[in-house]
């Protein structure tokens, strides 16, 4: 079930990023630029207590060793309370990016990697008379990061559109896509060194030196059209159906590394916004599914669950309808120490289903153990259900 954890009046709780702190607490970063630490939040009367301020649409959060960090538009932040005064009073760049200044450059994260180090995406820019065209304006947009304590930055992987979605599964980096260009519905990708997985903005720096990236873009517009010209806006060219890069496929490009999705999330029926990707460890407290996988969607403002199985070395499987009706866009997940998921939402500007602009819910199990397929294993001679 779903249950509502109160927010003070005054607070603007659009939920760009949550995550559990050691001693229970619940940690929320807004669009905002702000962090507020929830005090009991399983309580009928939490307490909220504001811990940084003044910082640029943080969309994620993450906790190591006890302090907080964010990711803002053009930096990693490690946000650190000197006095013990429980506000942060100094804000410290771990690693910054470039950024162009245009709105949609969205950065995500960050998530932990299990060398201690940090995983942050970059999203695309869109044009102006090509507005649904991503592009790649500054390094490293539609890219994964991999930044260590010390400010190393590691371009890991290229190819994404939005990639709000990511986590970690068995402490490998998994990432997931907003629907749009070049990405026809929602998925989850296991992202490895030098992956490219799907969308060729990125491309723009695959040159360099740094880049472990081995695809390069004329191999992509070669074979599909891209389609960014202002003549060839979607309106013109609705009826007309256009090869995905994943269906071309490894043949297309020999020795190249073109990472297809392990799950598909169907769309508009599993979501149409992939948000949070986190793994099921409560061992059974949360319900049947332990080790089993939860994907946020803000659009949908739904949750779906997949299963995945790992055959020679790569990942497969499938997904399925897990729980909807959350009051907001669904964009930010993490378990609570009392085993329930707390579920941060938003939709300011992002149309969800959800009406509410913003909040903080907690989704329980009710004990009950419902009817359903708990995974599907793709066999030698068909499927086992």
């Amino acid at each position: 079930r779903i249950v509502k954890v109160p927010i003070p009046e005054g607070v603007v709780l659009e939920a760009g990023g949550v995550c559990t702190m050691p001693n229970g607490n619940i940690a929320v970063s807004t669009r905002r630029g702000e962090v507020w630490i929830v005090e009991n939040p399983a309580s009928t009367k939490p307490h909220y207590r504001r811990f940084a301020s003044g910082l640029h649409e943080i969309l994620g959060l993450a906790v190591k060793n006890g302090e907080l960090y964010c990711a803002q538009r053009g930096e990693l932040t490690k946000l650190i309370d000197r006095n013990g005064d429980g506000e942060a009073d100094r804000y410290e760049t771990v690693y910054a990016w470039p950024i162009s200044g245009h709105y949609h450059e969205y950065s995500f994260g960050p998530k932990l990697a299990a060398d201690g180090s940090f995983w942050v995406t970059g999203n695309v820019s869109f044009g102006n008379s090509d507005w649904w065209s991503g592009k790649s304006i500054v390094p490293w947009r539609g890219w994964t990061m991999k930044i260590s304590d010390d400010g190393r930055m590691e371009p890991f992987a290229a190819g994404m559109r939005s990639p709000c979605g990511i986590g970690t599964v068995d402490g490998e980096f998994f990432y997931g896509d907003n629907q749009g260009d070049w990405m026809g519905a929602g998925f989850i990708t296991h992202v490895e060194r030098g992956d490219f997985v799907g969308h060729p903005a990125s491309l723009d720096w695959a040159d360099r030196p740094e880049s472990p990236v081995k695809i390069r873009k004329p191999l992509i517009y070669k074979q599909v059209d891209p389609r960014d010209a202002p003549n060839s806006k979607p309106e013109y060219i609705r009826d007309e159906p256009m090869t995905t890069i994943y269906e071309l496929g490894h043949t297309t490009y020999p020795n190249q590394q073109i990472k297809a999705p392990a799950v598909w999330l169907p769309h508009g029926v599993l979501g149409v916004s992939t948000s949070e990707i986190i793994t099921d460890d409560t061992k059974g407290a949360f319900g049947p599914f332990d080790g089993q996988v939860l994907v946020g969607d803000q659009g949908m403002s739904k949750i779906a669950r997949v299963f995945l199985e790992k055959v020679n070395g790569e990942y497969q499987g499938a997904s399925f309808d897990f729980r909807s009706g959350f009051r907001s866009g669904v964009l930010r997940m993490c378990w609570g120490t009392d085993n329930a998921m707390y579920v941060g939402g938003t939709n300011r500007g992002w149309g969800s289903t959800g009406k509410e602009p913003y909040g903080l819910e907690r989704l329980i199990w009710t004990g009950q153990v419902p009817f359903e397929m708990k995974a599907v294993r793709a066999m030698p001679d068909g499927f086992e259900i």
